[in-house]
């Protein structure tokens, strides 16, 4: 087999992309958090620090695509976690810190 094969995660990882964080999008464009926990222009790297500072230890992705929005520049890069509990509450833990991380760079002078 070439190495144009498709490679999927293991069923006990989790993937996440920052889109699911963006508050710039509707959750049918692929946001996965509620408006009030997303932010706007979520980054890998601000993803991959929040993913750190909430207690995982991602794998990353750099040259992965967003399959919705391959096409566009900030699709590219994913993260992997180790599957622990439900997607919905992992999410919820990333998305408190990236939303702290924000607060706390716009309270700098």
């Amino acid at each position: 087999m070439g190495s144009a094969q498709l490679h999927m995660p293991d069923k006990d990882k989790l993937v996440i992309w920052p889109i699911y964080f963006d508050a710039d999008r509707t959750r049918s464009e692929g946001r996965m958090v509620s408006l009030q926990d997303a932010v706007h222009e979520p980054t890998l790297d601000s993803v991959i620090t929040a993913a750190l500072k909430s207690g995982f230890k991602p794998e990353i992705e750099r040259e992965k695509k967003h399959p919705k929005i391959w096409h566009e520049a900030e699709a590219a890069g994913r993260i992997l976690v180790a599957r622990n509990g439900p997607k919905s509450k992992m999410l919820k833990r990333i998305a408190q810190s990236l939303k702290f991380r924000g607060r706390k760079r716009a309270n700098c002078p």
